[in-house]
Formats: structure tokens, sequence, C-alpha cells
């Protein structure tokens, strides 16, 4: 059998497969608890799980009360903790269950964590409440002050570490780290998981019993999202569920799965079955944003001080050499696939464009300006912009001077929708032919197109792309006014303008922190709403069906020049530029991930308003080809443009190509190691 290539693999490109675990409880009988925490590490095994995490007291049950000073529980307890811990090495897994402890003449409450066919580590809870429905402290030690240094618990005859300072490592999977706390403890100001997150643990792991109470589940899901944020980190939580005694409280097994504050997977709640909720975290991921983050180094150094950590070594699983991901993923990172979180996005982006454009007005005193309207994408986008930046500041909508500038390979469509946009937003519209000069300048040049000959190489389109820049300069000198940009991100990474005096250039861009695939939805958002009035409306949709196109160079047998059949797909080169700067991902793990996104169009949601031709798939060998070409154009050819851009918003999470905001880099750099990593770990 052939063996497939570990490039379909999740491991290979750092993700870690957790479970957290909700098992039906059985009160006070070990035995019964420990033959379902068996048929769930075997099922997480089987599903190619490298973690597994159980509730709080996992094998005795929680609600218990007196009966956990019961030395015959107790007893079946320790064996039952042998018996769960053997299971690890055939199911290839990690597994953490709570438990009751005995030390010295202490009984602490702890999370186990066995590996490798035995208990590697125990962690006694550090907070313990006592208070309202909570009793803990009658029958249980506080662990915050157990150091593991000389410190061991003695379990079936082997002595084991025990401490709140474990860390628990894969030394065969690199960033598979992960620390325990238990319940309280993630309530706490300070919980113990933020030190084990400054110490290396990427995976954040909480056994709680946890009853449920009316909005208790929601704040669970804040706490989880906060503390995976603010410690950079992944957090499993698992709750005790069914089975509990509800003598005085009840239970709802709620499972959650976060990473770097999303939510990656969220279980059944009051399920009366046994469970498992499973997601795959990216261990490089979180490890990748704590390099580029020297907040987070700081804080190591100020707050752990002479808390140290031991590491607890284990080997992981032989992973699968493939499977698909086990987690959300957005074919589009820019544009969320949820509705209201993308209308909130709209929003929220739209106004920062107004709000950067409303300051830069008033910074100069500016009362008009200068913008060339395509009818295209972008210029439509920092026009409706530029109006409700006049409405808000109380100006006429007529101090906007907007120009067509019809060249070599206009088409009547777009020189009508950009008459008709103007017409309908109602600003001081004009059109310039830039033929005549374009010819002339051709002509002086010595340009083949001056002597007839259909020679449409880069000079042609950059004369005409050169000249309606340096009208627009030229027209906002008289008008004392500013020419307004309306290039985008996506061409700002492709390098997709001409340079200086062309469509790189203006005193101000609105669009220059705006992927392309989010423009779209925010015209699409605004005509929606209304927002610059009813009468663009129509328009704009007209707009939305255009394909996009420069057309510098006249149509051929009725095809005209398309942008992405040059650059390749915008949603392909969106996904590649949001993981290459956001998170600095190698190319072979954006392939991946493109892959898993965009292999099938019938799987996962899109965006709302996604119209159905757009809604396509790609193979792995188109996506490796657009790949190919976006690191040689990022890389190695445009980092001059960006370099020198005009000033201009961040808008995107995905991070600003500014040389004074997000992303600094030298413009005579090579994409060679970017290339050599493709070729070397992509598969053809």
């Amino acid at each position: 059998m052939v063996r497939p290539h570990p490039f379909h693999a999740p491991a290979t490109h750092g993700f870690v497969r957790v479970a957290a675990a909700t098992p039906v409880v059985h009160t006070a009988d070990p035995a019964a608890n420990a033959e379902e925490h068996l048929t769930l590490i075997r099922e997480a095994g089987e599903r190619g799980c490298d973690l597994v995490v159980f509730p709080e007291l996992s094998l005795s049950a929680y609600a218990i009360d007196d009966l956990l000073m019961q030395e015959a529980l107790l007893d079946e307890i320790e064996r039952q903790i042998e018996r769960v811990a053997a299971a690890t090495e055939d199911a290839g897994l990690a597994a953490v269950f709570g438990a009751p402890v005995r030390l010295g003449d202490r009984l602490y409450n702890c999370g186990v964590v066995a590996a490798n066919g035995e208990v590697r580590g125990v962690v006694p809870k550090s907070y313990l409440p006592n208070y309202r429905e909570y009793y803990e402290k009658r029958w249980f030690a506080s662990g915050a002050e157990v150091r593991s240094g000389g410190q061991a618990v003695k379990l079936n005859g082997e002595w084991r570490l025990f401490g709140t300072d474990l860390l628990f490592e894969a030394d065969n999977r690199p960033g598979f780290v992960f620390g325990v706390e238990v319940c309280e403890d993630f309530w706490a100001p300070l919980p113990p998981s933020t030190r084990q997150a400054l110490a290396g643990a990427r995976i954040l792991t909480n056994l709680s019993a946890s009853n449920v109470l009316i909005g208790k589940a929601e704040d669970r899901a804040l706490l989880c999202a906060s503390q995976s944020a603010r410690a950079m980190a992944a957090y499993v939580f698992a709750a005790s569920g069914w089975g509990e005694s509800t003598t005085d409280l009840a239970w709802d097994g709620q499972a959650l799965i976060h990473e770097l504050g999303a939510c990656l997977a969220s279980g059944e709640r009051f399920a009366l079955e046994s469970h498992l909720t499973v997601a795959d975290v990216d261990v490089a991921r979180i490890g990748g944003d704590r390099l580029r983050n020297g907040t987070f180094a700081d804080a190591g150094r100020f707050e752990l001080g002479d808390h140290a950590f031991e590491t607890v070594l284990f080997e992981a699983r032989e992973t699968p050499a493939d499977g698909d991901l086990i987690r959300l993923l957005d074919r589009f990172p820019y544009v969320p696939d949820d509705p209201a979180r993308l209308d909130q996005d709209c929003y929220e982006a739209f106004n920062i464009q107004v709000q950067g454009l409303m300051r830069r007005m008033t910074a100069t005193e500016a009362k008009r300006l200068v913008i060339g309207v395509s009818g295209g994408l972008d210029s439509t986008q920092a026009l409706l912009v530029a109006c409700h930046a006049f409405d808000r500041l109380d100006l006429p909508r007529t101090g906007i001077l907007g120009y067509t500038m019809p060249g070599f390979a206009t088409s009547d469509g777009t020189k009508s929708n950009a008459w008709a946009l103007m017409k309908a937003l109602g600003i001081t519209g004009a059109e310039i032919d830039i033929r005549p000069t374009a010819e002339l300048m051709l002509k002086e040049i010595g340009h083949p197109f001056a002597a007839g000959e259909p020679v449409h190489d880069i000079t042609f389109e950059n004369v005409q792309a050169g000249l309606r820049t340096d009208y627009l300069f030229r027209l906002a000198n008289q008008n004392d006014g500013f020419v307004l940009g309306t290039g985008d991100l996506s061409e700002l990474a492709l390098g997709w303008s001409t340079y200086g005096v062309g469509d790189h250039m203006s005193h101000y861009n609105v669009n220059g922190g705006v992927a392309k695939t989010l423009i779209r939805h925010l015209i699409r958002w605004v005509a929606d709403r209304e927002l610059v009035g009813a009468e663009a409306v129509p328009v704009l949709r007209g707009i939305l069906d255009t394909e996009i196109s420069p057309e510098l160079v006249p149509a051929k047998d009725g095809q005209i020049q398309s942008t992405e059949g040059t650059v390749g797909p915008y949603a392909l080169n969106d996904f590649f530029l949001f993981h290459i700067t956001r998170y600095g991902m190698t190319p072979s793990k954006v392939a991946w991930l493109a892959h898993q996104a965009w292999k099938d169009a019938s799987r996962g949601d899109w965006p709302a308003g996604t119209p159905e031709d757009e809604k396509v798939a790609y193979d792995l060998g188109t996506i490796k080809a657009w790949l190919r070409k976006f690191l040689i154009r990022f890389f190695q050819t445009s980092q001059f443009k960006r370099s020198a851009l005009p000033n201009g918003p961040k808008v995107v999470t995905g991070g600003s190509l500014s040389p004074r905001g997000d992303w600094r880099a030298p413009s005579d750099a090579t994409a060679r190691v970017w290339l050599d990593e493709l070729e070397a770990n992509v598969p053809d």
C-alpha cells in the first residue's frame, strides 16, 4: 500500500486534535465511571485525538459530599486510576481525568494526567470554592503552594510527580504542550493557567464540575474565550453532566474548545449519553503569535519570577497520514460566514474608512475631493466612503469631483456605470478622454502603437494609468482639493498598480487597508441599507455584477482583459495574504489550509450574499500554482511599491501593508526561501 504524502496530515502543519469528554456519571461508583472513561478514550483514539480532557472528579463523581472521606471509595478510585491510565497506550493519546488523591494526611481534588499507558503526573486544584452551594474546604486541601520539586505521590505502588507546577509536553510533536487546572481555578482573578501559558503551555485544560444555572453557560464561554485570548493559547473545558447527583444542583455537561479567543467547538448540553467534543488546535499558530508579541515574552519574565515549572515528557501518537481538519475554517478570512458578524464587520470597516477620511479633511480644511471613477469595485467603494464623509461633515456632495477617463479599452458598460453612479450620488461629474494625450505620449517616446502596431505591453498600459493619475493631481491643484486613492489591500499585496504617477499614488487612500473580497460585501452592505440614498442602489448592484478588469488592453475576440486571469483569483490571493502576513505561516501550511477550505464547494458555509456562480472549488494543483505566483509577487517584486504608500487607515485584523504599520520589509528581497519550502513540501 502506498503511504499518503505527509503533507495531507494535520499534524504535519502543527495541529493537535483535542477532545472534551462528557461521560455519563455514576455517583460514587469508580468502576462504572472508569468504564465510561475507557469507552470514550477508545473512541477518541479512533477519531485521531491526541488529548482528551474529562470533567472534575470524573472517577468518583463530584456531588458526593462526605462520601469523599470514605477510605473504601478512595482505595477503589486509586485502583481505577491505573486502569484508565493503561488505556492511553492502545489509544495513543494523553488523557486528563479527575480524581480525589491522598497525599500524606491530606486529600486533594486533582487532575490526573496519563499517557503511554501510565500516570505521568498529578495536578492538584489550587482554589477551593467555599461559598454559596460549594463546600470543598470541608474535604479538600488547596494545592496552590504544592510544588513538584521533591514532591511525589504514591499511586498503586508507583511514585508519580505531584504539584501545580507541572507542564506536559510531547517530545515528538513540537508545540504540543499542555497545562492543567481544575474548575474554580478558572474563575480566579489570576488563574493558574495564566502562568502555565507564560511558561510554555499552548493548550490549557480545565476539568470542571460546574453546576448549571440560568446564564452560567454564557459566563463559562466568555471566560474560555477571554482566557484563550489573553493567554494566547487554546482552552479545553469539560464540565460534569448527566448522572451527577441532583439533590440540590443540576448539571449540563458543557464542553468548549477555544483558541486565541475563537470558539472551535461547543458540545451538546444536557445530553443523556456519553460523548466527545472534538477540534483541531493549531499549536503552531499559537507559537507564532506569541513569537511576534513582545508583550507575552515580557509578561513571562515579569510574572513567573522564581515560579519555575517542571516539564513532563511523553510520546504522542503516530498520527495518521491524512485526514480532514476538524475546526471552522473560513474560505474568506476577511469576510465572516456568519451574517451577524459580517454585518458588524461591514459596519466597522465602512466607518473606519469614513472616519479616516473625515479626519484628513478636517486637518487639511479641505472642502473638495478629486476621485477617478471607473465604474469598478474599488473606485465605487472609495466614492461611497467620500459621500458618507461629506454627509457627516455637512458638506455638499457637489464638492466631490468625480472624473471618468476613458482610454483605449474602456467599455461602454463601465463608463455608463461610472456616469450613472455619479449622477445617482449627486456629485460633480466630468469626463476626460485620455486617448489623445496617451497617443501623443506614445508617439513621443517612439512606442510601436503610435505607428499603428497592436502592441499592448506594460508601457501601453501604464501610459494610460499614469495619465489618469496625473490628471487627477493637477485637477486637485486647480480645485484646491486632494486626490482620494482607490487601490485596495489585495492589489498592494500583488503589486497590481502603476507605481508613482499612477493608481499607486494619492493624497489619501481609504481602501488601502481593505481586502478585495471584503470590498464586494461592503458595497452590497451600503446598498442594502441605502446609506447613500436609494437612487444609487440599482447602480451599485450592477457594478457588483461586473467582471474585475483594469481595462487597459482592448478586448480581443470579445474577451476583456481579466485581472484574475493574470494574478489569480482574489479569493485565493486574499486567503494566502491573510495567513502569511497575519500568522507568518509556511507556504506548505497555507496551501494545505487553502485546500481544506476550497476543495469542495458543497462543504461549509459561504458568506451571505455570495452569488452561486462564485461558489467554486480549487484543487491542490491550482492552489499551488497560484500560491507560487503570489509568493513571487509579494516577497520579491512588489515591496518597493508598498514602501512608498500614501496614508490611509488600517481596517482588517489581517493587518496593514503600510511601511509605517504592520508590514516592513526590504524592497530588494528574494522569494527563494518561500518557493523552496513550497516545492519541497507540497506534492504536485
